[in-house]
C-alpha cells in the first residue's frame, strides 16, 4: 500500500471525523499521529506547510515512461524485434545508467505489457446511476467572438449523472485555477454535491501522474478541494479506450456546443458569455434525454434532495498563492502578463491570489490592488490611480502613458475629466493644468465619483479650475440633497457671517494671570 500523503490523510481524518462520529483521541490512535494534527485536519482541509518535505522515489520511478514508449514503439515492429525484458534492463544500464536488478525490470515490463497489450475492444454496457451518487466531468474548446477577437476559450462542464442536469462555463485556460473553480461553481448550482465520486479523464489540474492501472498522483489542490467537499475521484483509462467509462460527459459537450454556441457567439466579455451560458442551462431543463421518461429538471428536482449539503464551512478556496516582487514599474508579473499596484511598493515582495477571474495583490497581509484576471499573455492591466503620486512630478509623462490610454477605455477617465485638463492647460499651461487635474483625479480615493465629476462641472461654470473649487463643490454636492446651479458671469454668495474673535482667548489669559 502506498504511503499516503498529508493531504490524504486530512481527507480521510475529516472522513471518519464526518461518517463515523469518531473522536480526537480515537482518530489519533487509529492513524498514529498528535492530536493536534486531528485537530488541524478537522478544522482545515488544507495541511499547514512544511517545512522539510521529504520526497522518496524507487529507482525505476523515473524512468516507467521511458520503458512504456519503448513497448508502445514495439506495438508498430515485427514480434521478432520487440524489446525483451533482459534488452529493457541492458539498455536502462547502459544509455540512462540505471543500476538496478534485471528481475525488478522484468516485473515492471510484465506489467507494463498487461496494461498496454490487455486492451481490447469492449461493447458498451448500459449503466445504473443510482440517484445523487455520481457525476462527470470534462473541459471542450469552442471559440467565440470576445470584444471584437476571435478566441479559443474552454468550456468546464460538470454533468449529474441520474438525471443529466449540466453547468457549463466558460474559461480562458484549462489552468489549475479555473478547473477548481469550475467545480466550486457547479456545486454552487446545484445546490450539493454527488455523495459517491465523480468522473474524470487524466486532466493536468488533477493527476500530476498517471501510473499503473487506476493508480494517479493527485495535485495536492485537488485533493484538498475533494476532501473540502466530500466526494471520491475516478480516473478514466487514458486515451480513447476511457471515453466510454465517461460517455455521458463527452456527449454533452458536443451537444451544448452545436446547440447553443453555432454560430459563434459575440460578446464583449467572459463574464455575459457564461450569463448566456447560465440561461442555456437553464432551458435546457425542459429538454428530455432518450430513453427518459421526464424532463431533465424534473429528475433535477428529484435528485437535488439526495445529494450532500454543501459545506457549513463555505465555498472552497481555488485560488492560488503566490509570492512575487514587484517591479520598477509598479507591477506584478503573473502568468506572464502584469498588473498594476500602488507606486510606493515598487521593489517590495508582495503575495498574489490567483484566481480564475480575479488577480488580488497584498503586501504585509494588506490588499493593494484587485484587478480582473486578463485573458491575454504579455499584457499591462494598468489603474490609472496606482501611478497619479509619481506623474504629479513627473506631469509630462501623462498624455502619452498607457495607464491613461487604458482608463479612458475602460470609462474611468471621462469626458468631463478631459474637459478640465483641456481648460485647466489653456488657463494655468501644460505642467500647472496637468498637475491640477492628477489632485483633482486623487479626489476619487476619499469622495464618491458622481461627487467628484458634480465638482469639475461647477468649478467649469464658475469658470475658477482649481483643484480646491473642485473639492468645495464635490463636498457642497455630497451636502445638498440637489445639485447647486451657478450661473456663468455671476458672483459668488457674500458671506455675511461675523468675522471671528480672539476675544474669548483674552478673557482666559486675563484670568490666568
Amino acid at each position: 500500500m502506498k504511503e499516503m500523503t498529508r493531504v490524504e490523510l486530512f481527507e480521510r481524518i475529516r472522513r471518519d471525523r464526518h461518517d463515523k462520529g469518531m473522536s480526537i483521541r480515537s482518530l489519533a490512535q487509529e492513524y498514529r499521529v498528535h492530536r493536534r494534527t486531528v485537530r488541524q485536519a478537522i478544522d482545515n482541509a488544507v495541511p499547514p506547510p512544511r517545512k522539510t518535505p521529504v520526497r522518496e522515489a524507487p529507482v525505476l520511478g523515473a524512468h516507467v515512461e521511458t520503458v512504456r514508449c519503448w513497448l508502445i514503439e514495439d506495438l508498430q515492429v515485427k514480434p521478432k524485434q520487440r524489446h525483451t525484458a533482459r534488452r529493457v534492463w541492458q539498455r536502462l544500464m547502459d544509455e540512462h545508467g540505471v543500476q538496478v536488478a534485471e528481475s525488478t525490470v522484468r516485473a515492471l515490463v510484465a506489467r507494463l505489457r498487461e496494461e498496454i497489450e490487455g486492451s481490447v475492444a469492449r461493447v458498451p454496457i448500459v449503466q445504473e446511476h443510482p440517484i445523487g451518487e455520481e457525476a462527470e466531468v470534462d473541459f471542450g474548446e469552442f471559440q467565440a467572438v470576445i470584444a471584437g477577437v476571435v478566441m479559443t476559450l474552454w468550456m468546464f462542464v460538470m454533468r449529474l449523472s441520474y438525471s443529466g442536469k449540466a453547468v457549463h462555463i466558460a474559461y480562458a485556460n484549462q489552468a489549475q485555477e479555473s478547473f477548481l473553480d469550475g467545480h466550486v461553481q457547479a456545486f454552487e448550482r446545484f445546490g450539493g454535491v454527488p455523495t459517491k465520486m465523480i468522473r474524470y479523464d487524466n486532466l493536468k489540474p488533477a493527476v500530476i501522474r498517471v501510473a499503473l492501472g487506476r493508480e494517479r498522483l493527485e495535485n495536492p489542490n485537488f485533493i484538498a478541494m475533494r476532501s473540502h467537499y466530500m466526494f471520491d475521484s475516478f480516473f478514466c483509462i487514458p486515451g480513447k479506450d476511457g471515453a466510454h467509462e465517461k460517455g455521458g460527459v463527452e456527449g454533452e459537450v458536443g451537444r451544448f456546443r452545436r446547440n447553443h454556441l453555432v454560430p459563434v457567439p459575440e460578446f464583449d466579455s467572459i463574464a455575459e458569455l457564461n450569463e448566456f451560458m447560465a440561461a442555456c442551462d437553464a432551458r435546457d431543463d425542459e429538454r428530455r434525454i432518450e430513453g427518459r421518461p421526464r424532463t431533465v429538471g424534473a429528475m433535477a428536482a428529484e435528485e437535488l434532495p439526495a445529494l450532500r449539503p454543501l459545506p457549513v464551512e463555505g465555498p472552497f478556496d481555488a485560488a492560488t498563492a503566490l509570492q512575487v516582487r514587484v517591479d520598477a514599474k509598479a507591477r506584478v508579473c503573473v502568468r506572464q502578463a502584469y498588473y498594476s499596484v500602488p507606486a510606493r511598493f515598487a521593489g517590495r515582495r508582495a503575495q498574489v491570489r490567483l484566481g480564475a477571474r480575479t488577480v488580488t495583490v497584498f503586501v504585509g497581509g494588506t490588499k493593494v490592488a484587485e484587478h480582473v484576471r486578463s485573458i491575454h499573455k504579455y499584457t499591462d492591466t494598468l489603474e490609472l490611480d496606482h501611478y497619479l503620486e509619481v506623474l504629479a512630478t513627473k506631469p509630462g509623462a501623462l498624455p502619452g502613458s498607457r495607464t491613461l490610454a487604458q482608463a479612458r477605455k475602460s470609462g474611468v477617465f471621462t469626458g468631463v475629466h478631459q474637459r478640465f485638463w483641456d481648460q485647466a492647460r489653456t488657463a494655468h499651461g501644460d505642467q500647472a493644468g496637468t498637475r491640477a487635474l492628477i489632485e483633482v483625479l486623487l479626489l476619487h480615493r476619499t469622495m464618491s465619483a458622481a461627487s467628484v465629476l458634480a465638482g469639475i462641472q461647477a468649478a467649469g461654470r464658475i469658470g475658477v479650475l482649481t483643484p480646491e473649487v473642485v473639492a468645495v463643490e464635490a463636498r457642497r454636492h455630497d451636502e445638498t440633497p440637489s445639485p447647486v446651479v451657478v450661473n456663468i458671469g455671476r458672483p459668488l454668495p457674500v458671506d455675511e457671517r461675523a468675522l471671528p474673535s480672539l476675544s474669548g482667548y483674552d478673557v482666559l489669559l486675563g484670568v490666568g494671570a
